[in-house]
Order: C-alpha cells, then structure tokens, then sequence
C-alpha cells in the first residue's frame, strides 16, 4: 500500500473514532432504535454520486429515514432497458419498504452533465461511463434545441433530472404505487455553492428554490 493509500485510510479512520467518540455517544439510543427495529424510510432518493453531495444532511435526516441510491449524474435507466442496481434499489423502496416518496436529485456543477455537454473525448477512456451517460442523451437532445443548438450546463441539468422521473415512471413498481395513490415523485436541484435544493413544480414548470420559500416562512411568521 502506498503513502497516499496510508493517509487516505488514516483519514477514514481518525473520522471513525470521531464518531465512535464524538457522535455515537449523544445519539445512542437512535442509533440502538435503529439496529433493533425494520427500516421504515418514508422516501427514496436517487441523486449523484458527487462526493461533495451529502444527502442525509441537506434533508436533515436521521438513520432509517431516507432510502438512497447514487449513481454517476444520478440516472435512472428506463424499465427494461438496463435492470440492474438502480432498478433493484427502485423496486425494493417501493414494493417492499413502502416509501410514500421518490426523488430525484441532481446538482449544479456535475461532472456527468459537464462531460454530456461538450461530448468529452476523454470519455473515450471510460467506457462504462460512457455508455451510462446514454441514459441522458434525451436530455442533452432537449437542452440543445432550448438553447439553439448548444446546451447550457444549467438546462441540461434541468432537463437531465426530468428525463430521469420521466424514466423513473416506466418501473412498474412505481407506476402501480403511484396509480394507488401510495406514491408521490419529485424532481430536485441541488445548489453546492449556495445550500439551496430547487424543486421541480410542474404547476410553473420551473425548479423553483426552497430557500426563498423557506425565507417567505419567516417572514410570515
């Protein structure tokens, strides 16, 4: 194992005994609820694999709250077309955990949209990657037209996260949760810089930003 190997890991587990020190100790009797009862998430939510993103904290969750499954530019293949991970992780939260909500969240910055955007040729050398980013190529086609022929990064991350609930809807899982009324979807933005989630209204048809709602709140409190 090399140096950098040697402090890589050190750094995980200096974070562990942190934890074991630190965190577990004023939240023991969560963490033993946890271990000793079935997990009951009330969503699912499928964002990136961006480690700058962490979901459990910008939702304010707790252990056994949310069910999480993250991917390169958090993608969905459609029913059929790429059953794996993904649609294992869909079908479980929804069929066996019951999640009353699915979300999908994506973030300013991603790598993934980047390299759709501009059809990196250093792909070349990651193929696997490559050949998933297909599964927002619709996405990229959309973004284009919108903005006369060249996407922007900003729509095309839009447009990537309504291409992934639209694909999202093919699981039969989801269809037959959502027919039932047992099951509500959702589409997110994420925004490193500034904390905001802007979330998809299909009433506007825009992303619009919970922290200017949050701000409305308070002022109207």
């Amino acid at each position: 194992m090399s140096e950098h190997q040697d402090q890589a890991l050190n750094r995980l587990k200096e974070g562990i005994h942190r934890f074991q020190s630190e965190v577990y100790p004023h939240h023991s009797a969560e963490y033993q609820y946890a271990a000793s009862h079935p997990q009951t998430p009330h969503t699912l939510i499928i964002t990136c694999a961006d480690s700058r993103i962490d979901i459990e904290t910008i939702t304010g969750s707790n252990p056994g709250e949310i069910f999480v499954a993250r991917n390169v530019g958090n993608m969905v293949p459609a029913y059929g077309e790429m059953l794996g991970g993904v649609s294992a992780v869909i079908e479980y939260a929804v069929s066996a955990l019951k999640v009353k909500h699915a979300a999908i969240c994506g973030h300013m910055d991603c790598g993934a949209m980047k390299a759709l955007k501009t059809n990196d040729s250093s792909l070349d050398a990651l193929p696997t990657v490559k050949s998933w980013l297909n599964n927002a190529q619709a996405a990229r086609s959309v973004a284009a037209s919108m903005n006369g022929g060249e996407p922007s990064l900003h729509t095309l991350t839009e447009q990537n996260v309504l291409l992934q609930l639209t694909h999202l809807q093919t699981h039969p899982s989801v269809r037959g949760a959502m027919a039932r009324g047992e099951l509500t979807i959702s589409g997110w933005i994420y925004d490193i810089a500034t904390g905001d989630v802007l979330i998809y209204s299909p009433a506007t048809k825009k992303f619009e930003s919970t922290l200017a709602a949050a701000g409305d709140l308070v002022a109207n409190a």
